[in-house]
């Protein structure tokens, strides 16, 4: 593993596919693009699709239901079939109703859905866009909206970020950035009202135009809340307190560099600090690696607070250039023009740790991140990573608690759908402990505490290191399903000692008698992600599969078999000093005449061994 890689494990250990249908339900028809709009601990998901919004309810124990209302574009001119559809892009709780916006034929506007009924809005500008490829972001905080989309079509194709609802409606300079592509956006309330900001993350092109340099840079902006606009008339209608900064995201010690933002998610500090908020940010490069990389707000703020600004050599004005004012006052004409030729700050905005370096970077192209903080039954916190794939799978990668700094594990692959598609949304609810994604085919809800699915007994159980899980009167069961605390691993290099069987059990016998000359072979399969799986015969060992092996099945093939290959052959996992008999067979000479039956049977039987697993668990192994 090379040595970028060595604080974490580079391969999901598990790979386990969705459900038997409960908790998936399909839209009916192909949804290209949809949104998805979930309240912490309600079992009800809104998905808002082509000229409808879905409502699905996930009870408890129960099957999935769905329910769908109509919004159909308002009948006009359009170019063609697909301008004149109402594909649905925002749906937020506004009051008792749900508030949802669309492009309506290129008309966007929006409706109130509340009590089963459906209450037209009118066009609303700024709230849905014109198109549902183009980049979009909407903000809401009480009674102010914020947003980056255009209001007109064909003019002020610059894209900004507006205050669109509120005191004054503002918009920022059309110099400060360049062809930006948003994220997300925040507003965090910090120690005094007036200095309350408006955080969000975009990438950009990169103003460096040598062939040598990346074709994006990934940015952070920040607003003051309260901002008023300016004094003179180029200056009363904008954003005076507009900074940004750069935000790294690269490995020195292997010269890898991430520029490429993908998506941000905010994790609040427990204790309500605003400053200890973390920003997990992912990002990729050009080959379509990526790097996730952990930022403070507090680390953000004091960038912004300090730093000087990007070419500018002169002192700075007073009030400084993004400071906020308290008492709704307006910003000098002089602060605004310094602030506007010179938006960027000098100082680069790095992640958390004394190394400034990502928290792991991975050969897999990741495209989202949700981050739920948890506390196993010994106690520890976790902070465990779900993080989308471009092969429309769910990694969860364990950050580790206070007694266990320097690993980060990758403890699962999740199938989350019936059919494979790319994952269009992700939400978490942390009260429920669930996931929501979707697709363009379905919804899924995806248990956070998936323990029953972990082969191998006691050893099985600890070695995944999901800290949801523990072994419990013979079963590997969820640490919220167990009135009592569990046994959990507190030792993540070698977890499988804290079982109280020091020895897994051996794999039981199973024969299977071949004629001489006959072609067979044995499938092992691959449980673990992490573990060295080799078939051994005597004392050779006739095949090795490592970690990253693109096979679910370790598989030994004999073309010829001869005298000598009769006898016993055993499939052995070894993960660091753990070490497990996965399977176990006999080969025993047989009549020829018996010889071409048996060996269907045998060949059916050693292809299904891992298939046979799936009808046993919610979950099963999932081909690569």
């Amino acid at each position: 593993m090379e040595s970028g890689l060595r604080r974490r494990s580079e391969n999901p250990g598990w790979a386990l596919k969705g459900h038997a249908g409960r908790d998936q339900v399909d839209f009916g028809q192909t949804e290209p693009h949809t949104v998805l709009f979930h309240e912490p601990g309600s079992s009800s998901v809104w998905v808002g699709g082509r000229g409808k919004v879905y409502l699905f309810d996930f009870p408890e124990g129960k099957n999935a239901s769905v329910r769908t209302m109509n919004i159909s574009a308002t009948k006009g001119s359009c170019l063609d079939k697909r301008d004149c559809e109402n594909y649905i892009t925002l749906l937020e709780r506004r009051g008792e109703g749900l508030l949802a916006c669309g492009t309506n034929a290129r008309h966007p506007s929006c409706w109130n859905l509340a009590n089963g009924t459906v209450v037209p809005l009118g066009e609303m500008r700024g709230y849905a866009p014109f198109s549902p490829e183009e980049n979009s972001l909407v903000l809401f905080e009480g009674d102010e909206v914020y947003s980056t989309i255009r209001k007109q079509e064909y003019n002020g194709k610059i894209p900004r970020f507006r205050r669109i609802q509120g005191e004054t409606e503002l918009y920022t300079s059309d110099t400060v950035m360049q062809n930006p592509q948003f994220i997300k956006a925040t507003i965090v309330h910090q120690d005094q009202a007036y200095d309350d900001k408006i955080y969000y993350f975009f990438r950009e092109d990169n103003p460096d135009k040598n062939p040598e340099a990346p074709l994006n840079v990934s940015r952070v902006a920040q607003l003051c809340k309260g901002d008023q606009g300016g004094e003179s008339s180029l200056s009363v209608s904008k954003w005076n307190t507009f900074l940004k900064a750069m935000l790294v995201c690269s490995d020195a010690a292997t010269n890898k560099n991430f520029n490429r933002l993908q998506d941000v998610f905010l994790l609040p500090d427990p204790s309500g600090q605003w400053r200890d908020t973390r920003v997990y940010g992912v990002f990729s490069n050009p080959w379509n690696y990526s790097a996730v990389c952990v930022y403070s707000l507090g680390d953000i703020d004091k960038v912004f607070r300090t730093s000087s600004l990007k070419g500018y050599y002169s002192s700075l004005p007073n009030p400084r250039p993004g400071k906020c004012l308290s008492y709704q006052k307006p910003i000098p004409t002089e602060t605004f023009q310094v602030a506007d030729r010179h938006p960027e700050v000098s100082q680069r905005v790095e992640p958390m740790g004394p190394l400034k370096t990502p928290l792991f970077h991975s050969k897999y192209h990741y495209q989202k991140v949700v981050v739920h903080r948890m506390q196993a039954s010994h106690g520890d916190t976790f902070h465990v990573l779900y993080l989308t794939t471009d092969r429309g799978t769910i990694h969860k990668v364990v950050e580790p608690g206070e007694r266990e700094r320097g690993l980060v594990f990758n403890v699962v692959e999740i199938q989350p759908f019936r059919r494979a598609a790319a994952i269009q949304t992700m939400s978490l609810d942390a009260d429920r402990r669930k996931l929501y994604v979707s697709s363009q085919w379905e919804v899924s809800q995806v248990p956070l505490d998936l323990c029953e699915v972990y082969g191998g007994g006691c050893h099985g159980c600890l070695m995944s290191r999901d800290p949801y899980c523990g072994w419990d009167q013979g079963r590997c069961v969820s640490i919220y399903s167990a009135p009592w605390p569990v046994l959990q691993s507190i030792n993540p290099a070698e977890p499988h000692k804290e079982c109280p069987n020091p020895k897994p059990d051996k794999a039981p016998l199973q024969k299977v008698s071949l004629a001489p000359n006959s072609r067979y072979y044995l499938s092992c399969p691959m449980e673990s992600r992490h573990a060295t799986y080799s078939w051994r015969h005597k004392e050779n060992v006739e095949q090795s599969c490592e970690p990253g092996h693109q096979s679910p099945n370790c598989i030994l093939f004999i073309e010829n078999l001869t005298a000598q290959q009769y006898g016993h052959y055993f499939c052995e996992a070894q993960e660091g000093s753990y070490f497990r008999e996965a399977q176990h067979w006999q080969l025993l000479p047989e009549d020829g005449i018996m010889a071409e039956h048996l060996l269907g049977r045998a060949q059916a039987l050693a292809t299904s061994l891992w298939l046979g697993v799936l009808p046993t668990l919610t979950l099963g192994l999932l081909v690569h």
